[in-house]
């Protein structure tokens, strides 16, 4: 019976590694592999805020917080990351981002500002600075992005 209990702690550790890696369909570039788990974590919080901010989970402060102060952290992040212009076939990014370098840092720097600027006081605060912040993504995303 331990032998079966240490075969499925090993089982259940190592799913979240496969399924983290099928999501990115085969990137072989470590640096872009940085990246896109980087903007995972943005989408994931994102996701969790609009869930909120629609009423499909509850409003929940700490919740909340936790996923703004990923935004937060994640978008500080994204200058340092996109630095090298590395490549690999499965990423979305254009040439533009280094080729417009100051801009796409600057879009960085707003996604921030908006990230900390989320009010979730209540649904409706957080649904208009999450409309700000969606509006930053995807500001970025339309120019730099494939």
């Amino acid at each position: 019976m331990p032998r079966r209990a240490l075969s499925l702690a090993l089982i259940l550790t190592a799913l979240p590694a496969l399924a983290h890696n099928d999501g990115h369909g085969g990137v072989q570039n470590p640096e872009v592999m940085a990246r896109m788990t980087s903007m995972e974590h943005i989408g994931k919080a994102t996701e969790t805020l609009s869930d909120m901010a629609r009423g499909k989970t509850p409003l929940h402060q700490a919740r909340a917080r936790m996923a703004r102060d990923t935004i937060i952290r994640e978008a500080g992040k994204i200058p340092g990351l996109f630095e090298h212009p590395a490549t690999d076939p499965k990423s979305d990014s254009r040439l533009d981002i280094w080729l417009n370098w100051q801009d796409f840092e600057t879009r960085a720097a707003t996604l921030s500002e908006k990230a900390a600027a989320l009010d979730f006081r209540d649904r409706a605060a957080l649904r208009t600075t999450l409309g700000q912040l969606g509006s930053s993504c995807k500001s970025c995303h339309r120019n730099y992005r494939n």
